[in-house]
This record gives C-alpha cells, structure tokens and sequence, in this order.
C-alpha cells in the first residue's frame, strides 16, 4: 500500500466513525426524548403495576421457602426412618 492510498483510507476510516457517532447520538436523543413523552397518568398506571408484581413475586417466594422447609421436613423424617433398626415382632 503506497502512502496515498494509506492516507486514504485513514482519511475514510476517521470520516466513517464520525458519521456513526452522529447517527448513533441522533437515534439515541430521539429515543431519549420518546420516553420523556410519557404522560404523568401512565407512568403512574406503571409505577402501581410494577407495586403489585413486586407484592405477588415476595408472595411467591414466601410460598417457595415454604415449599421448601416442608420437603427438608419430610426428608430428614424418611432418613430418620431408614436409619431406625425395624421392630421385631
């Protein structure tokens, strides 16, 4: 590669990046400014419903932990049961 050609592509490379910093910085203030756009309603309606997923996901693992205990329970009786010698009759 001679040097002009060199200069070239640098010249093309440099050009090209700036230009998608532009477009990517463009694209990126345009959804920016979309989000903004929400009204004060809706993202009340948002904030509420994500209250109620949050409630109902501490629920179920409430019930998950319960779940869980229950079958520690039963497996420590079924070990302790092994492990007991059976009555001779």
């Amino acid at each position: 590669m001679d040097r002009y050609t060199a200069i070239v592509a640098i010249t093309a490379l440099i050009t090209g990046s700036i230009m998608i910093a532009t477009i990517a910085q463009a694209i990126a203030s345009s959804i920016g400014k979309r989000r903004k756009a929400l009204p004060d309603a809706a993202v009340d309606r948002i904030e509420e419903r994500l209250s109620r997923i949050e409630q109902a996901v501490d629920a179920m693992a409430v019930e998950v932990e319960r779940i869980s205990e229950g079958q520690r329970f039963t497996t420590k009786l079924l070990a302790d049961r092994q492990a007991e010698p059976a009555p001779r009759g």
